[in-house]
């Protein structure tokens, strides 16, 4: 699909858990030898230290992989945000970021307000694309009117289905929709038996089931294992029929 200007997989990867260290550096590298595209990243990520071990891993990131990073979740007044913006790319080691979201509204700050000092870096060629997150239909909307939105994140999950308006929507509207937590309550007897006819794990069989819920979903899995990773991707070989899909739902 296309995500923020770049042809990727339909899934990617969640680096909430990531340290600055010579292991996961050399994870990093590894997992997108393996076919990652899609490393979802954010300023307060363990501290600073996510965004810190792709940048030594990936600068400069290959054109086919999208590092996606999000600021403002801690206040997202213009001043925070062009700070937050300005140590990712320090850290990230990159001239420009793919993908930048507004982490979440600032409940003292319009929603326009913070867009609108990211849309400075886009106007300077610094930020390529903008997304949202934990947003609701009526702020994507308002959100659309200030800049374009690549992109909204969401929980989202088999078991965690809250947000079915914002799939609907981004889904009519053909805005990739991105869920964290992705496999939060895959468990189950019904997704273990479905997993087994399968050949596949429960883990597995809920990514097909996002998949299969709308074609802009791009669910973003977190994993410190290359194993785990390589299952998370192959979940895309997995077709779900109609009645396998309403079983789950």
């Amino acid at each position: 699909m296309k995500f923020a200007g770049v042809e990727v997989a339909r899934i990617g990867m969640g680096t909430n858990r990531l340290a600055n260290t010579p292991k996961n550096i050399t994870f990093i590298k590894s997992a997108v030898a393996a076919g990652l595209q899609v490393i979802d990243t954010a300023h307060l990520y363990t501290g600073g230290q996510s965004e810190e071990t792709i940048g030594a891993a990936l600068s400069p990131a290959p054109d086919s992989v999208l590092v996606a990073t999000k600021g403002g979740f801690n206040g997202a007044s213009p001043a925070v945000i062009r700070s937050e913006i300005d140590e990712s790319l320090r850290r990230l080691r990159a001239k420009s970021i793919g993908l930048y979201y507004l982490h979440r509204v600032d409940s003292s700050v319009p929603l326009e307000t913070s867009l609108a000092a990211i849309k400075e870096y886009v106007d300077r060629g610094v930020i390529r694309h903008i997304g949202v997150s934990q947003v609701t239909v009526d702020q994507i909307e308002r959100a659309r009117k200030v800049v374009p939105i690549a992109a909204v994140q969401q929980w989202y999950s088999l078991s965690e289905r809250k947000h079915d308006a914002e799939v609907d929507y981004c889904t009519s509207e053909g805005i990739p929709f991105v869920p964290f937590y992705p496999l939060h309550g895959a468990e189950g007897r019904a997704l273990e038996e479905l997993a087994r006819s399968k050949g596949a794990t429960p883990h597995q069989v809920a990514l097909a089931w996002l998949l299969k819920r709308s074609p802009v979903m791009l669910p973003i899995p977190g994993t410190l294992s290359l194993a785990h990773l390589e299952q998370n991707l192959a979940a895309q070989q997995i077709e779900l029929t109609d009645k396998e899909f309403d079983s789950l739902r």
